[in-house]
């Protein structure tokens, strides 16, 4: 595993990614999603970095999720073949960027409403845009109940001029909030078989929409074979504390860190880093739980301001000295790919290349 011992030619605080394990992440959730036919298209959100979508093409996706407009532009210079913009567009000025996008990769988009299905018309052109209508399996964010209510705005939907509507999707956001792998597996198998029905009932109807499509890293694995085409999990690729809360990710199975420096010991049980909410991000702040520090169960974080970490240990003879180097593992990896303009992509030996992120910050 790594260590901060061999990322000295790194200046603190940094973002340091562990290519091997990015690897291995890659290569894992391939190989599940594959074991029952679901092709993965991951969202990259979780990292904004073309590199990094390039080894999840090399690893068998067949495209990539943005949130953004940007991070859609961005990973379609970089090559990616085919995206999904999982969220409505009501602009005129990008829905016609979107739509200038499509001479040069696949696209597809997720809503749920007629206004933004009909903005998206009004652009296509002699080329329909492929959407996905947005069913609400839990999380209480975007689109309707599954079953009817689905269904009635999928068939408003599929009526707009210069749409055609290609399936349904779902986010199981609420899988965060679970408690036991029991809980994820309840969640996996009451998201697919809402979409599932949906599905149904929309193709009794006439409508042929082949893809059934969820996302949500908790869930994956656990959904996987429950009748979804089609899977867009992000965090797996790097994961984070949360994902280790959850019993989906292991402080092993970690890939993204903050590489920051031991700058105070100003009271014997307090050790004070260069890393604040500027680089690890605050989201999660209040939890036990919030973000760990890699090989270091004594040091537990108290709060951070912009640009210091404070944590409390357990055993002041123990604890790190100042001038030591720690790793943090954050708490939610992609609020901290936000708040990076560059990560350093490193091995057990060291660092490999130093690289922007050019989706962030929009």
């Amino acid at each position: 595993m790594l260590t901060a011992e061999s990322l000295t030619d790194v200046e603190t605080p940094a973002v340091v990614i562990d290519l091997a394990q990015v690897e291995r992440n890659v290569d894992e959730m391939s190989a599940a999603a594959g074991a029952h036919g679901v092709r993965l298209r991951p969202h990259i959100k979780s990292h904004k970095i073309p590199e990094l979508m390039r080894l999840q093409l090399a690893g068998g996706a067949i495209g990539a999720t943005c949130a953004t407009l940007r991070e859609v532009e961005v990973m379609i210079d970089a090559g990616c073949p085919s995206v999904t913009l999982a969220f409505p567009l009501l602009s005129a000025d990008k829905v016609a960027r979107l739509a200038a996008l499509r001479e040069r990769a696949e696209i597809r988009v997720t809503l749920d409403s007629v206004e933004a299905a009909t903005q998206l018309g009004r652009a296509a052109g002699s080329q329909p845009f492929d959407v996905l209508l947005e069913v609400d399996t839990g999380q209480g964010r975007l689109g309707r109940p599954p079953g009817a209510p689905s269904v009635e705005l999928g068939l408003q939907i599929a009526a707009v001029p210069g749409v055609r509507l290609v399936g349904v999707s779902s986010h199981a956001g609420h899988a965060y909030a679970a408690r036991s792998t029991d809980d994820l597996a309840r969640i996996a198998a009451e998201e697919a078989g809402d979409l599932v029905r949906t599905a149904e009932e929309l193709r009794r109807h006439g409508l042929d929409v082949p893809e059934i499509s969820v996302g949500s890293t908790p869930s994956a694995r656990a959904g996987f074979g429950l009748g979804m085409t089609e899977s867009r999990p992000g965090t797996y690729l790097m994961n984070d504390a949360n994902m280790v809360r959850l019993g989906v990710a292991t402080h092993e199975t970690c890939a993204a860190f903050v590489l920051a420096t031991v700058i105070s010991r100003p009271a014997q049980d307090r050790v004070v880093i260069d890393a604040g909410s500027k680089m690890l991000s605050s989201d999660g702040f209040g939890r036990d739980d919030w973000v760990h520090v890699l090989h270091r169960p004594d040091l537990h974080p108290a709060f951070l301001s912009e640009e210091h970490g404070v944590f409390h240990a357990d055993d002041p003879a123990t604890a790190p000295a100042i001038g030591d180097r720690v790793l943090v593992v954050p708490h939610h990896v992609c609020t901290m790919m936000n708040l990076a303009d560059e990560v350093h992509l490193v091995r057990a030996e060291g660092l490999v290349e130093t690289v922007p992120v050019p989706a962030r910050g929009h």
